[in-house]
């Protein structure tokens, strides 16, 4: 159902029970799969591509072209996948040439309110964005994170999978799988394992990444000793793998 008092430009796309309510606006280039609800005052603008089932909150604005003072109106875009809750206030921007030309946001993702998803971020899926959690340009965030409320991540940082940051913590440089951070600047405050715990990791999955975190960060190794001396590890099992490799591509380093 489409609002009488919503505006819904002629060029866009729209799916199958999708709920558009009154004083929203869905603008040229934008595509919304079925079953997808947005509240009232809700602002999308394309090229924007949203899957199904998702939920969209008042005064949310999505696919608003970027604050990169390098934009200069080129044709990018934001991707979103299904399932994804956006709740009030929410402002989530379109990418730039300078990178992939797209901002992309995965499945079954909860941003709380005013959260802020810059140009160019990939964000991954089953991740919760508490309130004011705000990731600037070019950020990567991996399956299952979690980001405190008032969270600030600066540009380039990577933040693996089954992360975890405390509120208020300010990540200057990459998070690896499985590692708790805080502070200003965040550093490594152990590991998330409540949260393999509850995402059904093996016992022997979970001793290994602890042993993995403690050569990490709990010997006197460098990062390069550490990756060397976790090869072993990193082969029999997919956890340290992950971990591991994440280390290695570490673009801006790790927090330490």
């Amino acid at each position: 159902m489409i609002d009488t008092l919503a505006f819904v430009h002629p060029d866009a796309k729209i799916g199958k029970n999708v709920t558009i309510g009154p004083w929203s606006y869905v603008g040229a280039g934008v595509e919304i799969g079925d079953d997808c609800w947005l509240s009232s005052h809700v602002v999308v603008k394309g090229p924007t591509v949203i899957g199904k089932g998702n939920r969209i909150f008042q005064f949310a604005s999505v696919g608003e072209e970027c604050q990169d003072k390098k934009y200069a109106g080129e044709p990018t875009r934001l991707i979103i996948g299904d399932n994804n809750v956006i709740r009030e206030h929410v402002t989530i921007h379109r990418g730039t040439v300078q990178d992939n030309s797209e901002t992309r946001i995965g499945s079954n993702n909860l941003f709380m309110n005013y959260v802020h998803i810059a140009h160019d971020c990939v964000v991954g899926n089953n991740v919760i964005m508490a309130n004011n959690a705000s990731i600037a340009g070019h950020v990567h965030v991996g399956d299952w994170a979690i980001l405190g409320g008032m969270t600030g991540v600066h540009q380039f940082v990577h933040i693996g999978a089954h992360a975890f940051t405390a509120g208020c913590s300010l990540l200057l440089q990459d998070v690896p799988p499985f590692v708790m951070a805080a502070g200003q600047p965040a550093i490594p405050r152990g590991l998330n394992s409540e949260g393999m715990k509850r995402r059904g990791f093996s016992k022997e999955s979970q001793l290994a990444v602890r042993r993995a975190y403690k050569t990490l960060y709990r010997s006197s190794l460098t990062v390069e000793e550490a990756v060397e001396a976790l090869a072993e590890d990193a082969q029999n099992d997919a956890q340290v793998k992950l971990l591991v490799e994440f280390v290695k591509s570490s673009g801006r380093g790790i927090i330490r």
